[in-house]
């Protein structure tokens, strides 16, 4: 089922989510949901505060240069480092439609999560990868990538973000 898609000034996309408790076919049924929304809007990743659900869950499906495809779940995920040469790549969001903005990322991480299956895991990626888990990995802890962009450049983007959000008392985080 195609689910919408919350859009930047939504309250939702600004919290901290809540760890899953307990593994149900409701989370089965919430990921394939997912996948299809991802699917229908041409994503690469989605995490679920963007279509309202205030949980720690985000997917990947990705295919890179080589034709090799990508394709995980991440339930409950902790990044325990951050580390690496600093790349500038052009990001875009789901949230934030029509929008496009360099920003730097480290190169390299190391993450916990558990996969739909339950079963954990503690992976290291890097490259691409990397920045991709680092963006849906700050929805669930309520940010943006927009937030880590220069402050004069935030200044450019107002009215841009304006015009995206529902909410006109949205204020930009400085």
């Amino acid at each position: 089922m195609i689910l919408p898609i919350l859009i930047y000034g939504h309250p939702l996309l600004r919290k901290r989510c809540l760890e899953i408790e307990k593994f149900s076919n409701k989370i089965n049924s919430l990921i394939k949901n997912m996948y299809d929304t991802m699917g229908q809007a041409q994503g690469i990743g989605l995490a679920a505060p963007q279509i309202g659900i205030s949980l720690r869950l985000f997917i990947i499906e990705y295919n890179n240069f080589y034709k090799k495809k990508f394709k995980q779940v991440f339930i409950n995920p902790k990044i325990l480092k951050i580390y690496g040469s600093s790349l500038i790549t052009k990001e875009g969001c789901l949230s934030l439609p029509n929008l496009i903005e360099n920003r730097i990322r480290k190169n390299h991480l190391i993450i916990e999560y558990y996969d739909e299956n339950w079963k954990k895991y503690k992976k290291h990626f890097h490259g691409l990868l990397s920045i991709i888990i680092q963006h849906e990995y700050d929805h669930i802890e309520g940010k943006f990538f927009i937030d880590h962009i220069y402050d004069t450049k935030k200044l450019f983007l107002h009215n841009q973000l304006k015009k995206i959000s529902p909410n006109p008392n949205n204020r930009l985080h400085f």
